[in-house]
């Protein structure tokens, strides 16, 4: 079973993203879109009792019939700190990965990727514990600035860090609606995870792993609560 570490501080989740964002490997084209599984992960929370729900739900990647899902309920280990939200959702979210019986394939997060505060969102953090390839789909663009769009689905524009390096991209899914904001995370280029996202959303502005994994996640969530 994948297992990691969870903090003690913010300065030690802070110097374990320093060390593990050396290893993401950015040189990889990836699974071509519409081939073998690809799997969405999300979670949900419920604050009061301190429980998280996470889900991952594998795709045939070539229909995006749903092959398999599993679910993982726990306890929140680490406090809300922005930029550091792996913390709190990865050792849940890897629980229900393990849970599976198929390979994943690419796995799509609801969240970041490069396009993250400290250059290491949750798409990352998961890539490099795994040795998955992962990206990062997003619904908000953070804190990047970036150009809109055309209005055509497969439209997108560059998103951009302060330095003016490119992120990400914002993405347009489907015709003149708000783009989403995709990221690498680990062992894929940005043009095959765009390609991926357009894959995956061929009715919706979310990819359909998202809106499978999200659904469920909640789910486990009212039935654990």
């Amino acid at each position: 079973m994948t297992s990691v570490k969870t903090p003690a501080d913010e300065a030690e989740a802070r110097a374990i993203q320093d060390e593990l964002r050396h290893r993401v490997v950015l040189t990889e084209h990836g699974p071509p879109p519409g081939q073998g599984f690809v799997t969405g992960v999300d979670v949900a929370y419920d604050d009061t009792r301190d429980l998280v729900a996470a889900a991952a739900v594998v795709l045939d990647a070539a229909t995006l019939a749903v092959v398999e899902e599993a679910t993982a309920v726990g306890r929140v280990s680490f406090p809300y700190v922005p930029g550091l939200l792996a913390f709190r959702e990865l050792p849940t979210v890897l629980a229900a990965l393990d849970a599976l019986t198929v390979p994943p394939g690419l796995v799509v997060c609801d969240g970041y990727g490069l396009a993250h505060p400290r250059g290491f969102g949750l798409a990352c953090h998961l890539g490099v514990v795994t040795g998955l390839p992962s990206i990062g789909v997003a619904k908000n663009p953070f804190t990047f600035s970036y150009e809109e769009p055309g209005t055509r689905r497969g439209d997108a524009a560059a998103l951009l860090a302060a330095d003016g390096a490119e992120v990400g991209r914002a993405l347009r899914t489907q015709d003149r609606t708000k783009p989403v904001y995709v990221s690498v995370g680990h062992k894929v280029s940005l043009d095959n995870a765009c390609a991926h996202v357009l894959a995956l959303s061929p009715r919706f502005r979310i990819p359909e792993t998202t809106r499978h994994a999200d659904s469920l996640c909640r789910r486990a969530l009212r039935e654990a609560s």
